[in-house]
C-alpha cells in the first residue's frame, strides 16, 4: 500500500537515471523518424474527423463509459438518446473530440510544449474538456461535484496508491512542470512526456477526470512535438492494450524494490517499463497508419468498397467513379461538382447520378446541395476502405 506524501521529491525518480533513458531514448529515435515519414502525407479531412471521434471511443472505453461508434455519430449530428445515462457519455464523448480539436489549435508548435507541463495547462485541459458538459453531468460518486479545472480538495486513493495530500497538489504540480517543462527536445522529450503521463497520474490532481486528462494531455504533447498532424494517436494503443496499460500505471506508483532500483523513492525499473510501454505504444501506431496509407492499396480498398456497394448495395454508386475517388483522396482536396463529374468518363445524366449516389451513400461529403465535394469515409464502408482501423465502428454497421 502506497503511503501519503507531502514532499515534492518522494515522487522521484520523475525521469530513470541516464544510464537507464539509453534504450528508450534509442526507441524515441525510431519513433521521431518513423513519425516524421507519416506527417509528410496528405490525407482527406474527413480522416482527421473521423480519428478525432476514434479516439473519443477509445479514451473513454479506457474508462468504462463508451458509447457505440454509432451513438457517438448521432450526438455529432445533435441526436442525443432519450435514455439519460446514454444521452450522457454521447455529450462526453462529443465533448472530448471539440476539447482535442480546441486545444491542438491552442498548443501547436515545439515552443507550445514546455507551456503544456505548466499547472494552468493541466487545469486548462480538464476546464476544456468538462466545461462543455452541462451542470447536471459533473456529478460523480458520493454526489461530489466537478467543477471543471479545479483542482481536488478531498483526499482519495486508486487502487493501491494513496494519492497525496490535496493541499500538497499545487507544489506537486509546480515540481512536476519544472522537471518536465524543462527537459531539452528532441527523443528525450518523448521520454519525458511518457513519464510525465504516470507521475501526473500519481499526483492525481482532479476529483474525476485525471486518466482522460492525462490521455489527453500525452496527445497534445505529441501533437506540439509535430509527430501526429491528426493521423495518429496512443489513445487507440492504450485502449487495446488496456489492461496491460493500468498494471503497469500502478506498478510505477510503488517504492523502490531495492538498491538497484534507483536513487529516488519510487521504482525506477517500474517507470522505464512504462515508459517502454507507451514508446511502444506511439511507435505502433504510427506503423499501423503507414500501412493504412499505402498509397497504392488505398486504391485497391476504394475500388472495393465502391464494387461492393454498386453490386451488393445495388446503390446507384459507379465503379467508374474510382479514378475520381482516388483523385480526392491523395489531394486531401475539393472538387467542383463539374470537375468530379467530369473525371468520370460518363454521359451528363450518368455522372450527375452517380455523384448523387456518392453523397448519399457518404463516399463524397459536402457542405452544401451544389457546394464542392471531398472524400468521405462512410462508417458502412470502413472496413473495406481502412481495415481494423476502427474494429468496434466496423462491426456497428454491420
Amino acid at each position: 500500500m502506497t503511503v501519503l506524501y507531502h514532499s515534492p521529491h518522494q515522487f522521484e525518480p520523475l525521469l530513470p537515471s541516464d544510464a537507464k533513458q539509453q534504450a528508450l531514448l534509442s526507441k524515441a529515435g525510431d519513433l521521431v523518424r518513423a513519425a516524421t515519414a507519416l506527417t509528410g502525407k496528405r490525407v482527406p479531412q474527413e480522416l482527421h474527423v473521423l480519428l478525432r471521434s476514434m479516439n473519443s471511443y477509445y479514451t473513454n472505453r479506457i474508462e468504462g463509459q463508451h458509447t457505440r461508434p454509432h451513438e457517438i455519430e448521432l450526438a455529432l449530428r445533435k441526436d442525443f438518446s432519450t435514455n439519460k445515462e446514454l444521452a450522457a457519455k454521447q455529450r462526453l464523448a462529443v465533448a472530448h473530440i471539440e476539447a482535442e480539436a480546441a486545444l491542438e489549435q491552442r498548443f501547436t508548435g515545439e515552443e507550445a510544449v514546455a507551456t503544456l507541463y505548466s499547472q494552468q495547462a493541466v487545469q486548462d485541459v480538464h476546464s476544456e474538456l468538462f466545461g462543455r458538459l452541462p451542470e447536471q453531468d459533473w456529478e460523480v460518486n458520493d454526489g461530489q461535484i466537478v467543477v471543471p479545472g479545479q483542482l481536488r480538495t478531498r483526499e482519495v486513493s486508486v487502487g493501491q496508491h494513496i494519492a497525496p495530500a490535496a493541499a500538497h497538489v499545487p507544489e506537486l504540480l509546480a515540481y512536476w512542470s519544472q522537471r518536465y517543462g524543462s527537459v531539452r527536445r528532441g527523443e528525450a522529450a518523448l521520454v519525458a512526456m511518457a513519464c510525465a503521463h504516470q507521475r501526473l497520474g500519481w499526483i492525481h490532481p482532479f476529483m474525476d477526470g485525471n486518466g482522460r486528462v492525462m490521455r489527453l494531455h500525452t496527445h497534445l504533447v505529441l501533437h506540439a512535438l509535430g509527430l501526429t498532424h491528426g493521423l495518429w494517436s496512443p489513445l487507440r494503443g492504450f485502449a487495446r492494450s488496456q489492461q496491460r496499460y493500468y498494471q503497469l500505471l500502478a506498478e510505477a506508483d510503488h517504492t523502490r524494490r531495492g538498491d538497484l532500483d534507483g536513487r529516488g523513492n519510487l521504482s525506477e525499473q517500474a517507470l522505464v517499463a512504462w515508459a517502454d510501454y507507451v514508446l511502444d505504444m506511439c511507435l505502433d501506431q504510427v506503423q499501423f497508419m503507414q500501412h493504412m496509407l499505402d498509397f497504392d492499396a488505398i486504391k485497391q480498398r476504394i475500388e472495393a468498397a465502391l464494387m461492393v456497394d454498386a453490386t451488393v448495395h445495388k446503390s446507384g454508386v459507379r465503379p467508374e467513379s474510382l479514378r475520381a475517388m482516388h483523385y480526392l483522396f491523395l489531394s486531401g482536396e475539393e472538387l467542383a461538382r463539374g470537375e468530379f463529374k467530369s473525371m468520370l468518363g460518363l454521359s451528363d445524366r450518368l455522372a450527375t447520378d452517380a455523384l448523387g449516389a456518392l453523397v448519399k451513400r457518404g463516399f463524397l461529403r459536402s457542405d452544401s446541395p451544389q457546394g464542392k465535394v471531398r472524400f468521405g469515409l462512410p462508417q458502412h464502408a470502413l472496413r473495406l476502405l481502412f481495415p481494423k482501423l476502427w474494429p468496434e465502428a466496423e462491426a456497428d454497421a454491420v
